[in-house]
């Protein structure tokens, strides 16, 4: 029998819910969508045809029910990689964990879990109000590097990123994960598609300056001019290579979906992105209702 899980290690709350999300296991739907934002969790489950539970506990907000006769779970998850790391953890072990016996289950459950978000075009040619899919992601947060991992399929492409945009340290190494090939082939239609780059900052981890002078002067066109074979970096965001990352070790199916609401090349930004986020949740609530 397993050994079980310390109790400062998993922390259940009194009515068996895992700690920060206040889920338990049976509200958890296998198709997840993933927002930041928690007052866009309702904005995701208006669509739904039926909803059965409504859970909420800090930035987190979840909403269960059926969409197509498909059932999903909307979490916000707050913002960057840190809520991501509590997020997909608390999730997988909703799935995979015997919360009461605190002991990993004999059989994996995968989830399928879709990132829906807003980011900022790093290439000119990718218009606000599109839509990015995320091919890979790219982390310049560092958080996945507390994690034993070998993204060997990977490794080239990192390495042409690390020489040609000399990335050196005091900056965290960076790392590089690829998406679900099984989601990125049911969602890619009619969006642009690269690599996401995920920033541990909003301001100075993105290039932006209003008081304080950038360690880089010029990291967004680095990124921008960065480019092998056929792959460029597309958007700036903060969630999503941890979300890759942490989704593929433990073995779930994971990809992020951005609404661009600002374009960094050419300093243009949305009217009114939320018209655009609309659209994107409808197409990727269509598109996974009938796979």
């Amino acid at each position: 029998m397993a050994n079980k899980i310390p109790d400062s290690e998993l922390i259940i709350n009194p009515d068996g819910s895992i700690f920060h999300l206040h889920l338990l296991p049976e509200q958890l739907a296998h198709t997840v969508i993933l927002v930041g934002d928690p007052g866009r969790v309702e904005m995701v489950s208006g669509n739904f045809d039926k909803i059965e539970h409504k859970v909420s506990n800090r930035e987190f907000v979840t909403h269960t029910g059926y969409y197509n006769k498909t059932r999903f779970s909307v979490v916000s998850t707050g913002i960057g990689t840190d809520n991501i790391d509590i997020v997909i953890n608390e999730l997988d072990a909703l799935v995979n964990i015997d919360l009461i016996n605190r002991t990993p289950k004999p059989e994996h459950t995968a989830l399928r879990l879709i990132r829906i978000g807003t980011s900022g075009a790093l290439q000119a040619n990718i218009d606000v109000d599109s839509f990015v899919l995320s091919e890979y992601g790219l982390g310049m947060d560092g958080l996945l590097h507390f994690y034993k991992h070998n993204f060997t399929e990977e490794e080239v492409l990192l390495q042409e990123f690390i020489q040609q945009t000399q990335w050196q340290s005091p900056l965290n190494h960076p790392y590089l994960v690829k998406s679900s090939i099984t989601l990125f082939n049911l969602l890619k239609e009619g969006m642009n598609t690269g690599i996401t780059a995920t920033a541990c900052g909003f301001y100075g981890p993105q290039g932006r300056k209003l008081r304080l002078n950038t360690a880089i002067s010029d990291l967004n066109e680095k990124l921008t001019c960065f480019k092998y074979k056929d792959k460029q970096i597309t958007n700036f965001e903060m969630e999503t290579s941890a979300l890759l990352g942490l989704s593929k070790l433990l073995g779930h199916e994971a990809i992020t979906a951005c609404a661009i609401i600002a374009n960094r090349i050419k300093k243009e930004y949305s009217k009114d992105y939320k018209i655009t986020v609309d659209k994107l949740v409808k197409i990727i609530l269509q598109r996974l209702s009938i796979s």
